[in-house]
């Protein structure tokens, strides 16, 4: 993170649910200044804000061994975490291109990690491999000027939860050659030559994260209780964390190279009604708005394509291109 201040700050709490209410706390309220946040979850699935969550989990898995499931604002995959897993975030001022934002948030982890002797780096779109192996995926948000980058680091997780919990989509392994989702990741303390626990890996991080000039806050009881709202009427709900699908009559999903898209249209008298967009796609913003603007729209492509024209589409759906959204929908229809 290049810069010379870093305000570090940490939850305080292994709740999903408060821990991500917390992490957009401090990203719509605290407007200035450059913030580092470490923390962890209690055994938990994160979903992109863009994926489907019945499609991403093993729900009879999930109910038996008790796992949290909670939908994050930023896009990509859905990951596991437990407590052998530690999450970090950057909050700062965005700067004028998603992939120099990218670059400045990654090479600081990848540097902390060969500062370990691990032979670190970065990889694809949004991973950090050590030796070859999944160790971190990350994913970003922009409001209001500032940005929002997170990531997680598998120190050492329960490999069996992570292939037992998420319901992987086979797009993900066409042309990988790999077979499992354990067979993908690895855990950075079985890559150290010398051993250290998760506490040590953490105060490591924070002197390696934050570089120059540290200091720690904490947010005050009246910020709190706005986290614990936010908590209560978001990410404890239903409605965000698994949402209604709509009835649909088409759909499609393709793999491009900005990732996984799937459409679900629902179309009444040649007029779109409904349209729901889910993938692991790296947006920046959400959706929403999108497909409210084409909720009564023709459903022809020169139509829908007029529509596209007016977003700013690689802050919506990563690197996959209009021409690639306009194929994956009407392919289909």
């Amino acid at each position: 993170m290049n810069t010379s201040s870093v305000i570090y700050m940490e939850t305080g709490s292994f709740n999903p649910y408060y821990n991500l209410a917390f992490e957009e706390y401090i990203l719509t309220s605290h407007l200035t200044g450059n913030y580092l946040l470490l923390w962890q979850n209690a055994n938990t699935i994160v979903v992109g804000q863009n994926q489907n969550t019945m499609a991403e989990i093993n729900l009879e898995f999930v109910k038996e061994h008790q796992i949290n499931v909670v939908r994050r604002t930023t896009g990509g995959g859905a990951v596991y975490h437990d407590l052998g897993n530690l999450n970090y975030s950057f909050i700062s001022d965005a700067g004028d291109s998603s992939e120099r934002n990218r670059q400045q948030f990654v090479e600081p982890v990848v540097d902390a990690l060969k500062g370990l002797g691990l032979d670190a780096c970065a990889s694809g779109r949004n991973d950090i491999l050590v030796s070859g192996c999944k160790v971190s995926g990350t994913a970003q948000r922009i409001y209001n000027g500032r940005i929002l980058h997170h990531g997680t680091l598998l120190f050492d997780a329960d490999s069996s939860m992570i292939a037992g919990a998420l319901r992987v989509d086979p797009l993900k392994f066409q042309s990988k050659g790999v077979r499992s989702v354990r067979s993908r990741v690895g855990n950075i303390r079985s890559f150290l030559s010398q051993d250290m626990t998760i506490t040590r890996f953490w105060d490591y991080l924070i002197r390696s994260l934050s570089k120059t000039d540290l200091r720690m806050e904490r947010l005050s009881d009246e910020e709190k209780e706005k986290v614990r709202e936010l908590k209560e009427s978001k990410y404890d709900t239903w409605e965000w964390n698994f949402g209604r699908s709509p009835e649909y009559q088409f759909m499609n999903k393709r793999k491009w190279d900005g990732g996984i898209l799937e459409i679900r249209t629902s179309v009444e008298k040649g007029y779109i009604r409904d349209i729901t967009f889910y993938g692991d796609f790296l947006s920046l913003e959400p959706l929403t708005q999108l497909c409210r603007q084409l909720q009564g729209c023709p459903c022809r492509q020169e139509e829908v394509k007029k529509v596209l024209e007016l977003q700013t589409l690689d802050h919506l759906f990563g690197t996959i291109t209009e021409e690639q959204i306009l194929t994956t929908l009407f392919d289909t229809i």
